[in-house]
């Protein structure tokens, strides 16, 4: 979803979105049917009416989710502020480790060792792409199923379904060095910011947030480091430093929508020209109109499935689901 849209619109097409939450569909039915609620979130800033940072932040404070709309709706009308001071002094911040399951088979294609900097990694989660064993299953192939193990002993298994001649990697890529770069990192050892993390995952997702859990305990043992910056200014700086450590990738997913539009192509000239110059390259997974030059690459998304556009270097290489449950392979 893009969350400098129209409050109506975004609601009425996150309603559309979330169709494995029963409960956000209807809420997000219910925000964009009823103008009072409509006014009220319309008096926060912006990026701050995105559906899931209101939703969890109602959440937060005691809104049942599985629940009613109506009581959504009661407590944002009846807020006495202590909603919309969560709101406000949050972001959604989700660290969907599943998602590595399709960014894996193009982070392989990258010659090794590499050296990962991520961005707006919230936690971190993603940089632990080396500690897990994954399986993909291929549907060209009747389901069969294809195991990848890590060095040492796995953190556990992603999986994901893959449709069209995806090239699995072989190994699991080694990983020489790795940093992440948020506004707001987020501590995989405090607590507080964890819990969050954990709101952020929709409600009848009981799996998201099991894995989530492990993941989170995955990190503990070794947290990744994550330093606090605008990925703007601090980019160029730590690719010159990751450039010392082995094949430099810059990796951004579902993050770049929570940048204004000015500023998304901002993000696209940069790192174009970082990977010209020949000082990167670039893995992408975003929303097919957050970054269009690399939507425009490749087909469009079929009409009915929702999917994240998957680039390698600027180019289209496979339609992902958000939470990595399944990679088309259109390269």
């Amino acid at each position: 979803m893009d969350p400098y849209r129209d409050v109506v619109e975004a609601y009425s097409e996150f309603a559309r979105e979330a169709g494995d939450s029963p409960t956000f569909v209807a809420w997000a039915r219910g925000v964009a049917d009823d103008p009072e609620v409509v006014d009220w979130i319309g008096t926060l800033p912006g990026i701050k009416q995105q559906p899931n940072l209101v939703f969890a932040a109602a959440r937060r404070h005691g809104v049942p989710a599985p629940g009613p709309y109506a009581a959504l709706r009661e407590a944002l009308l009846a807020d006495d502020g202590t909603i919309r001071a969560t709101i406000l002094s949050h972001a959604t911040q989700t660290n969907e480790v599943g998602r590595l399951a399709t960014l894996l088979p193009v982070l392989a294609r990258v010659e090794g060792p590499l050296a990962v900097v991520e961005v707006g990694s919230s936690a971190g989660l993603n940089l632990t792409l080396d500690r897990w064993a994954y399986e993909w299953t291929l549907a060209d192939e009747g389901d069969r199923v294809v195991r990848l193990e890590p060095d040492g002993p796995p953190a556990g298994t992603l999986r994901s379904r893959v449709v069209g001649p995806a090239p699995l990697p072989a190994r699991v890529p080694e990983v020489a060095w790795r940093c992440g770069v948020d506004l707001n990192p987020l501590d995989v050892t405090d607590a507080e910011q964890t819990a969050w993390l954990e709101q952020l995952v929709w409600p009848e997702q009981d799996e998201r947030r099991e894995r989530l859990r492990h993941a989170l305990a995955v990190a503990r043992t070794d947290p990744p480091p994550v330093r606090r910056g605008n990925l703007l200014d601090e980019l160029p700086r730590l690719v010159e430093e990751a450039s010392g450590h082995g094949t430099v990738v810059v990796l951004n997913s579902v993050v770049i929508a929570y940048l204004s539009p000015d500023d998304r192509q901002r993000y696209d000239h940069l790192v174009r020209s970082l990977v010209a110059a020949g000082a990167c390259h670039w893995v992408s997974n975003e929303a097919p109109g957050v970054l269009p030059s690399i939507a425009a690459t490749g087909p469009d998304v079929p009409t009915g499935r929702r999917a994240f556009a998957l680039g390698l270097d600027g180019r289209m290489v496979g339609h992902a689901h958000g939470h990595g449950n399944e990679l088309h392979w259109t390269a």
